[in-house]
């Protein structure tokens, strides 16, 4: 079984997702992840069309001792109408575009697509990337095309990564992967992946925490504005305001519990964080360097706020 970090890197921002940085940008914001002690680095050919996996790879190259994840499901082919940018969220050109596909063919050649981009001879863990529509497609092909990888000691482990929490249910279930990586729905304002949380637990698959500020709203001492990339119901700030009034009583920041609190549950092998710059990760290490005492939790569950 593999070992993973507690603290791992999210590739996605440096991907450009929502907006562009630069190559120089991107490689300190690395670089910045590394000395603060990040060994566990994420990133998908779906996160600025290949950009992300280029420029993590060129940052890790001559590195050691990291344990490095890519995703497979959608593969990078020529745009038919090249446009000037990407039309999903990243701020790319649309020089090549996406297509689906969870096939036995298509996994192995993402996986020596990304090996190519990233420029390394190896990635440990290759994970199903939201196959939403296609869970029977991926279930049937994807995962026994993964589990060959594995057995040839080609990737260390596999899994799969997704918003929602019952299609990984089933594949904790019915399969044997290694790593689920679920991203927004195990945080201090939803807990409804509980569910697959526990199921990983009594399986003995690691989880990966990702999304734990549900996209904003639990980023900032006071709640932001947005979850899951969406304006925030009012009675989800008021929510959100209420965890973080109990929180500043323990002089503890909302985002402080909100990286803390996934690694409570004994499925949780790691939480993973998005950073655009260096300061981001800088100020992201601080907070999880600092403990974050138990009446904390005691306090928001007698309020019945978690």
């Amino acid at each position: 079984m593999i070992e993973l970090p507690r603290h791992g890197f999210g590739g996605a921002p440096i991907g450009n997702l929502f907006q562009a940085v630069t190559d120089a940008e991107a490689r300190a914001t690395v670089d910045a992840a590394w000395e603060s002690g990040v060994r566990l680095y994420d990133t998908a050919p779906h996160y600025g069309l290949g950009l992300s996996e280029r420029r993590l790879g060129a940052a890790l190259a001559g590195r050691s001792g990291y344990v490095l994840s890519t995703k497979v499901g959608r593969l990078l082919v020529p745009a038919p109408s090249p446009s000037g940018r990407d039309d999903d969220i990243f701020d790319v050109p649309g020089e090549v575009t996406r297509t689906w596909d969870f096939s036995r063919d298509g996994v192995r050649r993402s996986l020596e697509d990304s090996l190519e981009r990233l420029g390394l001879p190896a990635v440990h863990i290759a994970l199903m990337h939201d196959p939403d529509d296609h869970v029977e497609q991926a279930l049937a092909e994807a995962y026994p095309a993964l589990a060959e990888l594995r057995a040839e000691g080609v990737v260390r482990a596999i899994g799969l990564g997704m918003n929602q929490w019952q299609a990984p249910l089933r594949f904790v279930r019915e399969t044997d992967i290694d790593v689920v990586m679920l991203a927004g729905r195990y945080t201090l304002l939803d807990q409804s992946g509980l569910p697959l949380l526990e199921a990983c637990a009594e399986r003995g698959v690691k989880v990966l925490a990702a999304g734990v500020f549900n996209s904003g709203i639990l980023a900032t001492s006071r709640p932001g504005s947005t979850f899951d990339y969406q304006p925030a119901p009012a009675p989800l700030v008021e929510r959100a305001a209420r965890i973080a009034a109990v929180c500043e009583r323990h002089d503890v920041t909302l985002p402080q519990a909100a990286m803390a609190f996934p690694l409570r549950h004994p499925a949780v092998a790691s939480v993973v964080l998005g950073a655009r710059t260096p300061e981001e990760v800088t100020a992201n290490a601080a907070l999880w360097s600092r403990p974050v005492p138990d009446a904390l939790w005691e306090d928001l569950e007698s309020a019945g706020l978690l």
